[in-house]
């Protein structure tokens, strides 16, 4: 009995993904099938087989593009989400910081990114700088909105029971909000960490010499349109699998019911 019912617990995980991909496939299948029929040129837009022909064909560079995005997405992600994450804790704290500044937050994040980019070049030259800036704005606000609201969705019993403990505001927050927010700041990575590559990505666009917004740029005005879109598929790649990392943290993180703790 506990065979099959392992059997059918993995069936039922495992259902998910094969759907995904039987989806996938098709859409494939369907899209290679109207290249096909209505005979469109190549350097308008490719069929799947002559992207996976571009994918093999540079592979070398796909990956060394890889690099520089990645590092700029990674630097962006860790440092819009710190602050944000440090930020929310002080609007919790101080009603006056919240009052003052959140509506500033909210401004910034009103403002495209495309518009801020050719200015944090500006300020701050060619270098990796800008681009792990811009990755780092894209990612603040979400993880910020959902921090606060995190922090403030503690049971208000348990921080009496803490103050009857004498503990201080430090324990209260670490062993108290802190852990009630962990469900929904993993919810704000999940998202940011996928954004975060965009951010990379038109950071490049705006002044590099190498990464996949760089390559994107370069592919485009040379008509390459295999490439062209293999580095698309290289961009979502990465953000997929930046996904999948921050879903398994979450799962060794938070080992309780986070429905029980909101």
């Amino acid at each position: 009995m506990t065979v099959f019912a392992s059997i059918g617990q993995f069936a039922g995980v495992a259902r998910p993904v094969v759907m995904g991909l039987l989806g996938l496939f098709v859409l494939l299948a369907l899209w290679q099938f109207l290249i096909w029929v209505l005979e469109t040129p190549v350097y308008l837009v490719p069929a799947p087989s002559d992207v996976a022909l571009a994918v093999r064909n540079d592979f070398a560079l796909l990956a060394s593009s890889s690099v520089p995005t990645i590092t700029e997405a990674f630097l962006g992600f860790l440092l819009g989400n710190c602050i944000a994450i440090l930020v929310a804790a002080s609007f919790v704290y101080a009603k006056l910081i919240e009052e003052m500044f959140y509506p500033v937050a909210i401004i910034i994040k009103t403002i495209p990114i495309v518009a801020i980019a050719p200015v944090l070049k500006i300020m701050l030259g060619n270098g990796i700088e800008p681009k792990v800036v811009v990755a780092a704005l894209i990612c603040f606000f979400p993880t910020l909105v959902n921090a606060v609201r995190g922090f403030r969705a503690v049971d208000p019993q348990l921080v009496e029971l803490m103050h009857v403990l004498s503990a201080s505001k430090t324990e209260v927050f670490m062993r108290v909000r802190l852990q009630s927010a962990l469900p929904y700041i993993f919810s704000a990575l999940k998202i940011s960490v996928t954004m975060c590559v965009l951010g990379a990505i038109v950071g490049e666009w705006i002044g590099a010499n190498h990464g996949i917004g760089y390559l994107l740029i370069q592919s485009m005005y040379e008509f390459d349109t295999p490439r062209l879109f293999a580095s698309i598929l290289t961009a979502s790649f990465i953000a997929i699998t930046g996904f999948a990392i921050v879903s398994v943290l979450e799962k060794i993180v938070i080992r309780w019911d986070a429905a029980s703790v909101t």
